[in-house]
């Protein structure tokens, strides 16, 4: 039987790891309806259904998820004539999620409400399915600030608009802080897989991680701007010099919820512009779908490499 109360773990290549829920009312609950994934304990096996997941990506777009699940099953060797990959989700229309093997790919839509709504009832998922030795990579895009296009970022500190390595959120009326730590050792393994592809350029930094879109990442085109754009360049020009590589809208909810339960999580996001030069994002379709799949390469490559290392321990 489960623990019903918080563990900490230290995550290791040597033991399992089950995934375990912070919060031990779960564990006393008789049914845990998964709303939002349209799944329930009382009407679906989770084990059977999810037993053997090892790594979760997760990304805004549905339709990028499930084009990341037809590419894993190519690259996993588990893809034939006529194969389909239903969405498990297909009773709601508020997130995706597709399974090829041991690799759940999971829609987050944008921004950390719903990011948090996701992660809550995804790590509730994969206790129920008695899941072990998790791994969660959020793929994805962003603004980069002073890198070229194209460039691919994976996260070494997620902060927030005051560059703050905090994720706040008001609990029962109060204000609650948590750090937003990113697994380290797991960045580093991101980035050597990086320079075993040589495909694309790749940097490990922070990543600014904002509650809007526009004003909240300093834009001047949205419909509201209190701002200049001597402003703009002088806040963008003081996150550069703080290590910030990247804009997004979701690592520091994922860093404070997958921490707090003990999950090693990544983010891998590529950049659409360079925030220095412009605020809105003008490459050609084909080119913003090449620059979208590149940490969907490196993730796959990420996932392969340690899929090799699981069945030859001895190699690593």
């Amino acid at each position: 039987m489960a623990s019903s109360g918080p563990q900490t773990r230290k995550h290791d290549n040597h033991s399992d790891h089950l995934v375990q829920p912070t919060n031990p009312n779960v564990a006393a609950m008789q049914e845990d309806v998964l709303y939002h994934f349209s799944l329930s304990t009382s009407t679906h096996d989770f084990p059977a259904m999810f037993g053997d997941v090892k790594f979760v990506c997760v990304g805004g777009s549905p339709t990028r998820m499930e084009a990341f699940a037809k590419y894993m099953a190519k690259e996993l060797g588990l893809d034939h004539p006529g194969a389909e990959y239903p969405n498990i989700c297909r009773g709601t229309d508020r997130y995706a999620m597709f399974k090829v093997g041991p690799v759940l790919s999971v829609s987050h839509g944008i921004g950390i409400p719903s990011t948090s709504i996701m992660l809550h009832e995804l790590i509730k998922l994969l206790y129920h399915a008695h899941c072990s030795d998790v791994t969660v990579i959020r793929i994805g895009t962003s603004g980069g600030i002073g890198l070229k296009p194209g460039s691919v970022v994976i996260t070494r500190q997620a902060v927030d608009a005051s560059f703050k390595p905090v994720f706040e959120q008001v609990v029962l009326g109060k204000r609650v802080v948590q750090r937003t730590h990113l697994d380290e050792e797991l960045a580093e393994e991101l980035m050597q897989c990086a320079l075993d592809l040589l495909e694309f350029p790749t940097v490990l930094g922070n990543t600014m991680c904002t509650s809007d879109f526009y004003e909240g990442q300093g834009r001047l085109d949205g419909a509201l701007c209190s701002y200049t754009e001597k402003d703009k360049q002088k806040y963008l020009q003081a996150a550069h010099s703080a290590g910030i590589c990247n804009i997004e809208m979701e690592s520091s909810v994922l860093a404070a919820i997958c921490g707090a339960c003990s999950i090693p999580v990544a983010v891998v996001c590529v950049t659409l512009l360079n925030r220095l030069e412009g605020d809105q994002v003008s490459s050609p379709h084909e080119v913003l779908v090449e620059y979208q799949q590149r940490p969907q390469r490196l993730v796959s490559h990420f996932i392969k490499k340690r899929l090799a290392a699981a069945q030859n321990p001895l190699n690593l």
